[in-house]
């Protein structure tokens, strides 16, 4: 097996992740999991992947990820991973899928409008 490439996306946060086999050691933009992701949630959502299809330890991972907030990167470098599981072994799908770590959220930021304070809402009324 050589190195899988693939990318996981959520809001504005952009993560492309390298999988290639190993010990188990998790580098984000040139730092260990643990100094990026500080909070234990965060490192459990990155490594849900791994826990699901039984691969905790098989695989050194490099993720390169920028863009949004650190909970969306950490749930685009979810995606990335889950879909290199499912390039690896078919049968991980299985495990995956149901839990919907396949599922790329479209859920974004809506636009502000003209005319108006923010998205939805509006300058404040005045009737005299």
């Amino acid at each position: 097996m050589d190195v899988i490439h693939k990318i996981g996306r959520r809001k504005t946060a952009v993560a492309r992740v390298y999988v290639s086999k190993g010990k188990g050691n998790v580098t984000v933009n040139q730092r260990d999991l643990k100094d990026y992701f500080p909070t234990a949630t965060l490192q459990y959502k990155v490594n849900q992947p791994f826990a699901l299809t039984d691969n905790e330890g098989n695989f050194d991972v490099k993720v390169n990820v920028y863009g949004g907030g650190i909970t969306g990167q950490a749930e685009a470098i979810r995606l990335a991973l889950s879909r290199a599981m499912c390039e690896l072994d078919e049968e991980n799908r299985g495990a995956l899928k149901p839990e919907g770590l396949l599922t790329r959220d479209p859920r974004m930021v809506e636009r502000k409008k003209f005319g108006q304070k923010k998205a939805r809402k509006k300058f404040q009324f005045s009737k005299r």
